[in-house]
């Protein structure tokens, strides 16, 4: 079979899928789920059957998080961020930066919670921030460490990174205010 001819059943295919998705807003006098007759009812279960005869590609072509959308293609792009995070483990921690490796590890426990939250519910979203925020975690961790063997102990090591997080707040701060006096 040639491939023009495999392009051209997937086109048909895709083609009808969106048309039977689409029909019952099409129909005239359309009143929504809660005010439908119990003809619906029997027409809901024929979609669930027409959708159970669907294959996998058109239901997943399909999905309000498939691949036609921003819910699919964001986490695919965000899986980079945790493949940078893991390749820098082979770093010394020193060279690591603390308040990177903070905001990856906040914005990974932040949207883990929202992206099960949301609708339509995004398991692969929240799995890739799930993921984001353990490579933090442990970048966290391994700075914390090194600056722990070089002080000695524990609270001072604390304070050292707490003084660096402060100082870093207060240049974004100083910038912010900065470029708002330049644009008054």
């Amino acid at each position: 079979m040639s491939t023009s001819r495999i392009g051209l059943r997937f086109f048909q295919n895709t083609r009808a899928a969106s048309r039977n998705a689409s029909a019952p807003f099409r129909r005239q006098g359309f009143q929504g789920r809660r005010f439908q007759s119990s003809e619906a009812g029997s027409e809901a279960g024929a979609a669930a059957q027409k959708q159970q005869q669907q294959s996998t590609f058109q239901r997943l072509w399909n999905s309000p998080i498939g691949i036609k959308t921003v819910h699919f293609w964001a986490p695919v792009m965000k899986w980079a961020l945790v493949i940078a995070g893991v390749a820098d483990f082979a770093r010394p921690a020193e060279k690591l930066s603390l308040t990177q490796n903070a905001a990856l590890m906040a914005t990974g426990a932040i949207w883990t919670r929202w992206c099960l939250i949301i609708k339509p519910r995004n398991v692969l979203l929240a799995a890739v921030n799930f993921f984001l925020g353990c490579v933090g975690v442990v970048q966290v961790s391994r700075i914390f460490l090194w600056r722990r063997s070089q002080t000695g102990s524990s609270a001072e090591a604390a304070k050292e990174i707490e003084h660096e997080v402060v100082d870093s707040a207060k240049a974004v701060e100083e910038n912010a205010k900065g470029a708002l006096q330049k644009s008054n």
